[in-house]
């Protein structure tokens, strides 16, 4: 995207009172050639005053320093699922790889993001396993983002699920998938993500009452549909909830 218009997404997003933005690219990992213009959007996107985020695929260690002195404040990198369940969703990159750069990203001072997504055909166990492998990184993600799968037609897993049980993970084994995030990481902020937008508003209130603090806003997440900035306003009003008071996010420094 252009930059500018990565701008007026972040001016948008900053006035419908979002803390912070968060920028993806569909990439297993960043060149060198595309490290200026994501500094330069990192600059640019902090200097509006909102916390950055960004999710580019697997870094190395050059790679997370040169986004920690851009100010970026978060990095997203999911575990997406148990370690156990992983060979069956994803084959183009190991757990491993993605241990290797959660601890790239810890090094540079960076704060993690990092959560995974349920309703993918995986067992009660692969949640628990997913959720205990999370809990026991060298140290908790300050952000952990749960995603309910939204099936895609023409995708693997869309096409697989599509008209099954499995299509659409169970409202109360979600949000005690929620309770047990909140349960295990106390001081993280447990953010409800994709798969909102075909929950009703009882199980969503239902996920803050088990410990969700966090949400994603706006029309569109990646590739599928979100509830958006004004439903979600209607919301929180009808719910009493509130926004918290924006704060400078924790740095950790690198040894």
């Amino acid at each position: 995207m252009d930059v500018q218009e990565v701008l007026q997404r972040a001016a948008e997003a900053k006035d419908a009172g979002s803390q912070r933005f968060c920028m993806g690219a569909a990439w297993r990992n960043p060149k060198d050639r595309d490290m200026p213009a994501v500094v330069e959007i990192v600059r640019a996107v902090r200097a509006m005053g909102l916390e950055t985020c960004m999710t580019l695929g697997m870094l190395d260690g050059g790679q997370a320093d040169r986004l920690a002195e851009a100010g970026l404040d978060y990095y997203n990198h999911n575990l997406d699922t148990s370690p156990e369940h992983y060979g069956a969703i994803i084959t183009t990159r190991t757990y491993d790889e993605r241990l290797e750069t959660l601890a790239n990203v810890r090094a540079s001072g960076m704060s993690v993001c990092c959560g995974g997504i349920v309703g993918m055909g995986e067992r009660r166990e692969d949640r628990v396993g997913f959720l205990h492998a999370l809990a026991t990184l060298p140290a908790h993600p300050e952000s952990v983002p749960i995603n309910a799968l939204v099936p895609v037609k023409g995708t693997v897993l869309g096409d697989m699920l599509a008209g099954t049980p499995l299509a659409r993970i169970d409202d109360i084994e979600f949000v005690r998938t929620v309770a047990v995030a909140r349960i295990l990481m106390p001081q993280s902020m447990v953010r409800l993500s994709a798969g909102r937008e075909s929950m009703s508003e009882a199980t969503q209130a239902l996920c803050f009452l088990a410990g969700a603090n966090s949400i994603f806003t706006g029309d569109k997440l990646l590739t599928t549909g979100n509830a958006g900035a004004g439903a979600d306003a209607a919301l929180f009003d009808k719910l009493g909830l509130r926004a918290m008071e924006i704060q400078e996010p924790a740095r950790v420094a690198a040894e």
